[in-house]
């Protein structure tokens, strides 16, 4: 059954209403109509099975028929910093990210970047990836969207993760030691509700003193597995460790 995130003010106790580009995939992709029932949103994480009432080129309404008892989230609230790669890379970290359970991207500008935004092009690429987010939400039945926070730094970004249970920094030369800090050691540290903080650095990884100022800031530096990852895996390999840990290795 098709998801559709629906904003706060659009509910009320019985019925919905839904506008914007929804309208137009509901009614020109999907080509829903009246009496077709779809899965509703709410932002607090709740969901509900909707029969459509009225549907036209600007609006549809449903009616609320049955509150689902779901949860698609993961145990542990995980936050994706990703140094600001090259290309599409982002998009790619983003929609992944999202189907594995991301609750929030913190794309940041970090020493190595090649890619520079500007405040013009910050907008258009955050838009972008707001979509995307929506989109893979939608997909991989999630019941809340993920947030997106821009830094423009590795100071700004050291700054928020104060609030942070864990915070952690992928490190190539963690890799390369015997002596090494392993991801896994660092999940059994962790408990349920708890919330981590994962930056990871751009294709040249991190500099010598962005390694310093976050180690000095309380992040832990981790290889991911014995093999160098490229910046768009490291995400998606760490996300989906979590999600074994702690949604597939503690059901067995």
């Amino acid at each position: 059954m098709q998801r559709y995130f629906v904003p706060k003010g659009m509910w009320n106790e019985f019925t919905i209403k839904i506008t914007g580009d929804d309208v137009h995939h509901m009614k020109r992709v999907m080509r829903f109509k009246a009496g077709d029932c779809i899965i509703c949103n709410h932002p607090d994480g709740q969901a509900a099975i909707c029969r459509i009432t009225f549907l036209d080129n600007g609006v549809v309404y449903a009616d609320i028929k049955e509150w689902l008892k779901q949860d698609a989230e993961l145990p542990v609230e995980v936050a994706i910093a990703q140094g600001l790669p090259k290309g599409d890379k982002l998009d790619l970290i983003f929609q992944k990210g999202t189907e594995l359970g991301a609750n929030t991207f913190i794309p940041f500008q970090a020493s190595r970047s090649v890619v520079r935004w500007d405040e013009k092009k910050q907008e258009k690429k955050l838009n972008r990836l707001v979509k995307i987010i929506k989109e893979a939400s939608e997909q991989s039945h999630r019941n809340k969207l993920p947030n997106v926070q821009y830094s423009k730094s590795l100071k700004e970004l050291i700054d928020f993760s104060d609030s942070y249970d864990m915070k952690l920094f992928a490190y190539e030369e963690e890799a390369k030691t015997s002596n090494y800090q392993s991801f896994g050691e660092n999940l059994r540290k962790l408990k349920p509700r708890q919330r981590i903080l994962i930056c990871i650095g751009p294709e040249g990884g991190f500099s010598e003193d962005e390694t310093i100022a976050l180690k000095a800031s309380g992040f832990q530096a981790v290889r991911l597995g014995p093999r160098i990852l490229r910046t768009e895996t490291a995400a998606l390999y760490a996300l989906a460790s979590i999600s074994y840990h702690f949604e597939e290795l503690r059901c067995e």
